[in-house]
């Protein structure tokens, strides 16, 4: 593994040279790499709330590392031996959230040819990670506010209650607050989920922690691919560590595995024109959608299709710049008869 003590060679290389402690072991938790003082705060707020069954919010941007965080906090807990269960609640259809986290009895809709167990059931005794809880339906909200009160809950088709022990850890990369004042996310879910939050730091505010992130990332991919890697091309730790990372680690990851993949020998380079240097515009509107008089929402809604060329879904979509649900966008863009096509390139 490359290591922190550096030296520059006159052929535009950086050597890394072996140290007594390699880079990505800097922490106590497999895969969150960094020295930073945010980053230590985050691993010290774990340390104190792991040992607890306290509901834990983890929020922060898109790859920041938000599941690595919730899996640090179930391997440290006395759940350790136990499942964790991890629900992406913007993958799944509307139309099947209830079904995939309480599951359901056999006939309780149209293909439920036998009884299947949700999610939470699966997760017993265990810790359910429910990413982008956000995305949640209100309507979905309200049967898992029960579970969170109670910690019991009903199968679809069934009236049959069935009592869990879960812990629970919920992420988000939405303003949950504001979309409380929007009306798309309950005030008293959001209060529940609140017990102990912790803000995942972007990568651009711990940049001190990019030469440690790019050592081991080196160490994965070059082991991944069979190649050695030893130096890096002089500059590139430099010219990473001014890019601002929209994408945060999870574009690192990105840049650094294709950098390995095209080495063509022992030294890595990054070509600039990988990262966009354009400063992301920010758009138009900065308070959330609120339910105000129809051509202001229609206005609102208009520039965020704009500023998104018409797309609803996805990090750049119009739901996510809005800070609503994809559904409740289209059940507004519907009831203001907005053309969602005219907004596309």
């Amino acid at each position: 593994m490359l290591s922190a003590q550096i030296s520059t060679m006159d052929d535009n290389r950086v050597i890394f040279q072996g140290g007594d402690t390699p880079f990505g072991r800097s922490t106590a938790f497999d895969g969150i790499v960094g020295q930073s003082n945010l980053l230590k705060g985050v691993l010290e707020e774990v340390r104190l709330v792991a040992p607890t069954d306290s509901t834990v919010l983890i929020l922060g941007e898109t790859g920041t590392g938000k599941e690595l965080i919730a899996r640090a906090i179930h391997a440290s807990s006395k759940r350790s031996a136990r499942p964790f269960i991890r629900v992406n609640c913007a993958a799944i259809p509307p139309s099947l959230i209830a079904s995939e986290l309480f599951g359901h009895e056999k006939g309780a809709f149209t293909g439920a040819l036998q009884r299947r167990l949700g999610r939470f059931e699966a997760a017993n005794h265990g810790t359910i990670f429910l990413d982008e809880i956000g995305e949640l339906p209100m309507e979905t909200q309200i049967a898992l506010l029960r579970v969170i009160q109670e910690r019991e809950f009903e199968r679809v088709g069934s009236s049959q209650p069935i009592s869990v022990d879960v812990r629970i850890i919920a992420a988000t990369n939405r303003d949950l607050k504001a979309a409380v004042t929007a009306g798309t996310f309950r005030q008293d879910m959001f209060y529940r989920l609140n017990v102990f939050p912790i803000q995942m730091p972007s990568l651009r505010e711990r940049a001190d922690d990019i030469p440690l992130l790019v050592d081991y990332l080196i160490e994965r991919y070059a082991r991944k691919a069979g190649k050695k890697v030893s130096s890096i091309r002089k500059g590139t730790i430099e010219m990473l560590r001014a890019y601002e990372w929209p994408g945060n680690v999870r574009e690192l990851q990105n840049v650094i595995e294709r950098a390995v993949i095209l080495c063509a020998d022992e030294t890595l380079s990054v070509s600039e024109t990988w990262l966009n240097r354009m400063t992301p515009r920010l758009p138009s509107f900065t308070a959330p959608l609120v339910a105000t008089l129809a051509d202001r929402e229609r206005e609102v809604i208009e520039a965020a299709l704009a500023d998104s060329q018409g797309r609803i879904s996805g990090p750049s979509g119009a739901a996510a710049k809005l800070g609503i649900p994809r559904q409740t966008l289209d059940s507004k863009i519907a009831n203001l008869q907005i053309s969602k096509t005219r907004f596309k390139p």
